[in-house]
């Protein structure tokens, strides 16, 4: 399947993503890709076992990018509030990303008291958001889409939208915006990177003529790189 080649990386603080959901693999994406700029240890704080080893190893382009990763993982919403407060212990200057997948999701179980919920869900984010604020740490929550966030909305910095589409995970948020697809042997193009690349025509162009538009960033175009690579080849 054709994955996004501009993958968003990170920059520190509280980013939200809002993925299609809870088993998504968007937020592996995003992880791996900051994690892949960086040079320090990273924290995921998991829930609903989203940090599945196989999709970690099946993602990653190099299996030393995840030596610095470090994964405890959450059952329920105490454990999970728990090891936001472990974390704390173990942030230093050689940390580079902290992920808690599904932030919410164990708040919402059964055997949390409804008196109890908010406030452990809001003690956790606030205890992620502050270390991104003062460390200056790239942090990534998520809560799928249509799930309520709480205080994960509230407190993030940025927030990313994710939605699957044929060519793939698309990314829309502050400054992100998924253009180009990579499949085998050929680039997958949208309308947004045309105009982003040649800028929008005139609507001087004349009747019948339609200027290129920013609307819904379908793909148009395939690229075939053997194709080009021929081309390239016959050109004096």
């Amino acid at each position: 399947m054709p994955e996004p080649v501009d993958v968003p990386t990170l920059d520190p603080g509280l980013t939200l993503l809002r993925p299609p959901g809870p088993r998504s693999t968007a937020i592996h994406r995003l992880a791996l890709a900051t994690l892949a700029e960086s040079t320090g240890v990273a924290y995921w704080v998991d829930a609903r076992n989203a940090a599945s080893t196989y999709t970690l190893y099946d993602i990653v382009h190099s299996p030393r990018r995840l030596r610095n990763l470090r994964v405890a993982r959450a059952f329920t919403a105490y454990q999970h509030h728990a090891l936001g407060r472990r974390v704390v212990e173990r942030v230093d200057g050689r940390t580079g990303l902290l992920v808690a997948p599904n932030v919410a999701s164990l708040y919402r179980d059964e055997d949390v008291p409804r008196y109890e919920r908010e406030r452990l869900l809001d003690s956790t984010v606030r205890t992620f958001a502050a270390l991104a604020d003062a460390r200056e740490i790239p942090t990534l929550l998520s809560v799928p889409a249509g799930r309520d966030p709480g205080p994960a909305a509230e407190h993030a910095d940025r927030i990313i939208r994710c939605e699957r589409t044929e060519m793939g995970y698309r990314f829309e948020g502050p400054g992100v915006e998924t253009t180009v697809y990579w499949d085998e042997g050929y680039w997958q193009t949208t309308i947004p990177y045309w105009v982003d690349l040649l800028g929008v025509a005139s609507e001087s162009l004349g009747p019948g003529v339609d200027p290129v538009g920013t609307g819904s960033p379908e793909p148009i175009e395939q690229i075939s790189l053997a194709a080009a690579a021929g081309a390239a080849g016959g050109a004096d």
